[in-house]
């Protein structure tokens, strides 16, 4: 179901807002009209989880919510499937309204449209790899063979081939998100909840994940909601990124957007370290050339990054590349100048 398109799910989050506390719905208004988060706790000993949230996530791409601890990230993605309640605002899954759906609707909805895969790992302990993979299956009610063969297939896929007997006290951090994911996958739920998947592994393994859900991505382009702390692995995996701060959006955008265009001295204070040559695109720094125009030369295909395009001019006899689009026209053309000049920072060249 989740391959085609008709199986995937965009996610809206309109006016989404959180106050934990006795008397919560009373304090909306207070949130509506600008109260702090301090204020409000100090004042009505109420906590704000998250103000006036909006955001519209596409189906089939990797949406990142980055924050700080106490930005409210993990409170906003386990209201995706219900796991928190709002105190106002709507989370429109597929058009329907998670906010609104009955007890039976939403055991449907969760056992079915989403899956998630936690920072902790979350395995039974006296399931083996393969127990633990089928589990979500096991409660849909799918027969044994049906159960087998799918896990089976993401266990291959995730690189956990001959581990099925194995128990997770016998497996690395790494190998156990493996079989998180690989359990997940085997779900078949067209949206992945994943917060702080890969927070807990050592910075290689780490990596070695990101690599891991962006190559199964390319196959199953699930809606995937990933939560990070970390800006490096938000600016890899994220098509679209929302940087959240008390408990409020402060920007979001793609990763282009977040590196050349922070929106406050917050934003900017997170960007200033990142390497832009490993982010930033040629469009951004290319001449554009009129229609028709057709220089010969060295070409750089569009999306590639400056880092990528510097080294094709370093290795070649060309000063300037010509940028094309994917049926081979010319959008435009870059020299090594501008490409350096993009590397530039308020703070000195990016390291």
């Amino acid at each position: 179901m989740a391959d085609t398109p008709a199986g995937r799910y965009g996610i809206e989050i309109r006016n989404l807002s959180k106050i934990f506390g006795p008397n919560a719905a009373a304090m909306v208004p207070l949130v509506e009209q600008g109260i702090t988060k301090a204020e409000l706790n100090e004042r009505h000993a109420h906590v704000l989880g998250l103000r006036n949230i909006d955001i519209s996530m596409p189906a089939g791409g990797i949406q990142v919510i980055m924050g700080l601890s106490g930005s409210g990230k993990s409170t906003l993605i386990r209201h995706i499937n219900r796991l928190i309640d709002p105190t106002a605002g709507e989370i429109l899954v597929g058009g329907e309204d998670v906010v609104k759906m009955s007890p039976a609707e939403l055991r449907e909805f969760r056992r079915h449209k989403t899956a998630m895969v936690f920072q902790k790992f979350a395995l039974l302990p006296h399931r083996s790899v393969l127990e633990n993979t089928v589990y979500g299956l096991e409660v849909q009610g799918l027969s044994r063979e049906k159960q087998v063969e799918a896990a089976m297939r993401w266990i291959e896929r995730v690189g956990l081939s001959g581990y099925e007997s194995h128990y997770p006290n016998q497996l690395s951090g790494g190998m156990q998100q493996r079989v998180g994911l690989a359990r997940a996958l085997t779900n078949d739920a067209p949206i992945l909840l994943m917060d702080e998947a890969f927070s807990a592994l050592d910075p290689l393994i780490r990596t070695d994940m990101q690599t891991v859900l962006l190559d199964i991505q390319k196959e199953i382009r699930k809606t995937i909601v990933f939560i990070t702390h970390d800006l490096d692995e938000a600016l890899r995996l994220g098509d679209r990124i929302a940087i959240l701060r008390d408990g409020e959006v402060v920007q979001q955008g793609t990763s282009q957007d977040i590196v050349l265009r922070p929106a406050d001295d917050y934003v900017e204070s997170f960007v200033k370290e990142v390497n832009r040559g490993r982010v930033v695109q040629v469009e951004a720094v290319m001449t554009p050339l009129e229609p028709g125009a057709a220089p010969g030369g060295t070409t750089v295909a569009a999306g590639v990054t400056i880092e990528e395009a510097i080294r094709t001019i370093v290795t070649g006899e060309d000063t300037d590349i010509a940028v094309i689009d994917k049926g081979g026209a010319v959008l435009g053309t870059v020299n090594l100048r501008q490409l350096a000049a993009a590397l530039v920072t308020a703070e000195g060249p990016a390291q």
